[in-house]
Formats: structure tokens, sequence, C-alpha cells
């Protein structure tokens, strides 16, 4: 686990990819990604939630069922081909102007661990898809958890250092409103991240 673990980075959507498609050609463009960013943070505490959630639509145009492709284009335009994988195994139900749409939500939890709580440390997975025969689609879902200690106490700055399993480290600013002088040397940060990727073809 690294540092890049500390925050939420963008992720360019691709619906139909997710779908467990493969790209043969697409045009320049990209598909349009609606974007949203919440934020939860308790005055004078530590860390906080953070969670970014992308969401991504588009038509299918195009079935060629003897090469499992399918060609779509999203609301502005952009167009690509894909060739459906093994695992769509409802490709027979896609049909024509069907809509294809991607929501994936990535969760950030930073707080410090309470004295004595049993660590966790680790990766969990789990995925559902539709039954054979119903339109394809699914939940996929993913969460890694990591304990970080507290190295270095920058009072001037009002930053913190922290060292990771791996013995990397990052120094990250803290908010104003959180009093450095109460965090010790040595404490534990818990950092667990969870993304999760729902998935759906409609009729339109």
């Amino acid at each position: 686990m690294n540092s890049k673990t500390l925050k939420l980075t963008t992720l360019a959507l691709l619906p139909t990819a997710l779908l467990a498609f493969t790209s043969c050609s697409s045009t320049p463009k990209s598909p349009e990604i609606k974007q949203t960013t919440a934020v939860a943070l308790e005055k004078g505490v530590p860390g906080g939630v953070a969670v970014e959630t992308y969401q991504s639509s588009a038509t299918v145009t195009a079935i060629d069922p003897d090469t499992r492709s399918v060609t779509v284009v999203s609301s502005n335009g952009a167009k690509a081909t894909f060739k459906a994988g093994p695992e769509v195994i409802n490709f027979d139900q896609i049909h024509l102007g069907d809509q294809i749409k991607a929501t994936l939500t990535k969760e950030l939890v930073v707080f410090m661990r309470k004295p004595g709580a049993p660590q966790v440390d680790g990766e969990a997975a789990a995925i559902v898809l539709a039954p054979k025969g119903a339109k394809p689609g699914g939940v996929m879902a993913s969460t890694v958890e990591v304990t970080v200690k507290v190295k270095v106490i920058d009072l001037k700055r009002h930053e913190v250092t922290l060292l990771f399993p791996d013995g990397t480290s990052k120094t990250v600013p803290v908010r104003p409103d959180v009093d450095l002088t109460k965090v010790k040397l040595g404490e534990e940060v818990v950092i667990r991240t969870t993304q999760a990727v729902a998935l759906s073809v409609e009729k339109p």
C-alpha cells in the first residue's frame, strides 16, 4: 500500500468496458461522465469521509452476434466498439437502442484507531451478477483497509508524516480545526478505501 491510498483519483469510466468488454475501436472523444463529490467531517476530529461518484451511459447502436461486438454512442457523441468476453453470459439480451449505464463510487474513510481496538487490515471483494436470461449487469465492490502510524508531527506546518506498513512514508497537511498537540507519535491511523461499480443494460 502506498501513498496513493490517501486520495481519491479520477477514473476515466467507459461503461461497456466495465461489463467485461474489450475495446476494439473508438472515436477521439471520451464519454461524458457526471461526477459528484461529498465530504463529511467532524470539527476537531482527525480524518473524515470523502465519496466520489462517477456516472456514465451510452446507447447501443450496432450489434454483431458473430464476433460478439457491440457499438455504443455516449450522449456527447463519443463512439466505441467493444467485443464481449465470455463473462458476458447474457450477450443475447443486448438489443439496439438499449442504454448501458455505469456508476462508479469511490469512498475514502480515515480515522484514528482507538487504543486496544482490533486491527483488521486486508482486502475483501464481492461480485453479484444478473442471472442467466436477464439483461447484463451487476455490482462489483472491493474494500482495502490499512493501518499507518504517526511518524512525525510538525506543529509549525500543521502536518504529520505517516508511516505505511511497507516502510514508505507520506507527509500530509492536517485541517486547521484539528489540535495536533493532542496527537501522539506512534498513534495509529486507519485508511479504508472502498470502490463499487454498478452496471446495467436497460431498455430505452
